[in-house]
């Protein structure tokens, strides 16, 4: 009989990691094993994200890194508002630490493209993602793979679904008073599209009527959600359609409301920095965001997957079922510091 040391142990398991990562590799389309030998080298990119919650984007990074071996993803999750400022200070300071941005606010790639602040790269996977998101931007600055659904959700054990809100208007009638929670566009880019939006369709007025009601404003357009759970607030306005249901899914009292007047389209990019230290893993997870696996990992989370062979989560209408309202790109980037200033004065946060 051979003894096999420990040494040999290692050995072996290297050997077989190597040849994973090999058989792995060939399965690649060649677009992506070009890239993927490049991006080795590199061995890890970081990505500020203002667009999924910890959960979900820890899990894009592990699933990237099971279909590229030796590449890890750093996730720095925040508001979308808070990552664009923590990569301006970078760029200001001349540091480079951010290889993908992703955020909620269109403005900020607006801004950010006429600097001249974003790497061009369209990926090659984006050919096959739904008509609307496959080239964003005619200079290729930035990708969309993330379009977020905005609307209502309530503790169905402090309201029964007959009496629940049915549109947006529908949160200023006073029987809602301190009873409504939602985030602050200072920090939520999400919340800001959503105040310009309603703001463009029923002027500020609407927004000092829901003032009257008192509701609870916390940052993220998701922490609604965590006081609906604990019965502090009984609906939840403009939260993520992924997060109510991926509560309902682990067995909390919620339900969700696709109000008459419009959902909230939040079509919402990412984009490679011109000084990425690590570009060609970025470039890399572009074209796995673009992909299926990406698609497939986003539908776990009840987040709406842009590629058309992936169905909607569980629960969740399809785009084609959903009326929808949102802003355009300048009325988000002209719009967003206006209301940010207008829901301070109304709000008084």
């Amino acid at each position: 009989m051979t003894l096999i040391t420990r040494r040999g142990l290692g050995m072996l398991a290297a050997a077989a990691g190597l040849a994973g990562q090999s058989a792995r590799a060939q399965d690649l389309p060649a677009h992506e094993r070009d890239l993927y030998d490049a991006a080795k080298k590199e061995a890890e990119l970081t990505w500020y994200s203002g667009q999924l919650q910890a959960e979900p984007g820890e899990a894009v990074g592990q699933a990237f890194s099971r279909r590229y071996p030796g590449i890890k993803v750093n996730v720095v999750r925040s508001t979308s508002q808070v990552a664009f400022q923590r990569l301006s200070q970078d760029m200001q300071a001349g540091v480079a630490q951010c290889d993908m941005f992703s955020s909620t606010d269109y403005g900020h790639y607006n801004f950010l493209k006429r600097e001249g602040k974003l790497l061009p790269y369209r990926p090659v996977n984006a050919a096959g993602m739904i008509e609307p998101v496959r080239r964003p931007d005619a200079d290729d600055m930035f990708q969309i793979f993330y379009v977020g659904l905005y609307l209502i959700a309530y503790n169905t054990r402090l309201v029964a679904a007959a009496e629940a809100p049915k549109s947006w208007t529908d949160l200023l009638d006073p029987r809602w008073r301190d009873k409504v929670a939602v985030g602050h566009p200072g920090y939520s880019g999400a919340i800001g599209v959503m105040a310009v939006t309603l703001k463009k369709r029923y002027g500020w007025d609407y927004f000092d009527k829901l003032e009257k009601n008192k509701p609870q404003i916390g940052r993220s357009a998701d922490d609604p959600v965590t006081l609906l759970n604990a019965g502090e607030r009984a609906v939840g306005m403009g939260v993520s359609l992924s997060m109510p249901l991926l509560s309902v899914a682990r067995g909390n009292p919620l339900a969700v409301v696709y109000p008459t007047d419009g959902t909230l389209a939040v079509y919402s990019p990412s984009a490679i920095p011109k000084n990425a230290p690590h570009p060609n893993a970025a470039r890399l997870f572009m074209e796995f965001c673009a992909g299926r696996d990406y698609a497939e990992v986003a539908r776990k989370f009840f987040i709406m997957p842009l590629r058309p062979e992936v169905p909607p989560p569980d629960g969740a209408l399809g785009f084609d079922k959903i009326k929808l309202i949102g802003a355009t790109p300048s009325e988000i980037e002209d719009g967003v510091p206006e209301v940010k200033e207008q829901w301070r004065d109304t709000f008084g946060v």
